[in-house]
């Protein structure tokens, strides 16, 4: 997709979250948080501060998952997951890293919803 495909669907995007949510328009992080509760499976409830950072890197992880950078190692007692950093992420700027992210996050709701 090309920037302003990523930047239009990521509006349309943003905009159902905030409607589905009844809450303010969610910027990134509100997104991989979301993704990170997603994937922990446990459904909403209430996290610390700790849990909230830790689903955000879980959501960075899943997405990254895609590119092949990380790999599911495997749930813990808890039934949180664990992942596994299998080749370095390369440097991008900070606008292919936003560029990126979208892509990701607008795949991974894409193929919740479908």
């Amino acid at each position: 997709m090309k920037p302003s495909e990523i930047n239009e669907k990521w509006l349309v995007l943003q905009e159902k979250i905030a409607r589905d949510f009844d809450t303010d328009i969610p910027d990134m992080k509100v997104m991989l948080f979301l993704i990170g509760v997603q994937e922990l499976g446990k459904g909403p409830q209430k996290f610390s501060k700790r849990q909230k950072e830790e689903l955000m890197h879980i959501a960075n992880c899943r997405l990254f998952s895609e590119l092949g950078f990380y790999e599911l190692e495997g749930i813990d007692q808890d039934g949180w997951p664990h992942w596994t950093l299998v080749k370095p992420i390369p440097a991008y700027t900070l606008l292919e890293q936003e560029m990126i992210m979208r892509s990701l996050i607008l795949t991974y709701f894409e193929n919740l919803i479908d």
